[in-house]
């Protein structure tokens, strides 16, 4: 069943997202136009259904992003869809664990 929950980003993660937008427009052009649309389409994912991905950690999921080393990391509530990381997959994965809603 499709829910639509709102998307609240933490602030940091949303700073992973602009940081990896930016190196990747930088190794080649509109690769982080590119990254940026993947990300969009795993969260509109997400949203739709947020219990399908797996558990991951802290009462977490994680949705694998397509075509990119990156895993979209969220807590899921009955109101909203908290976004805690836009984690690389291939560095420090437990780094985020310490953020709050």
């Amino acid at each position: 069943m499709a829910t639509d929950l709102p998307i609240s980003f933490h602030y940091e993660a949303f700073s992973e997202l602009e940081h990896a937008k930016n190196w990747y427009n930088e190794q080649a052009e509109r690769l982080g136009e590119t990254f940026f649309q993947e990300i969009q389409s795993a969260v509109a994912h997400i949203q739709k259904a947020p219990h399908t991905w797996p558990k991951y950690t802290k009462g977490t999921r994680r949705f694998l992003v397509h075509r990119f080393p990156y895993a979209i990391v969220y807590y899921p509530t009955p109101s909203t869809i908290h976004i805690m990381a836009v984690m690389h997959l291939k560095r420090k994965p437990d780094y985020w664990k310490n953020r709050r809603l």
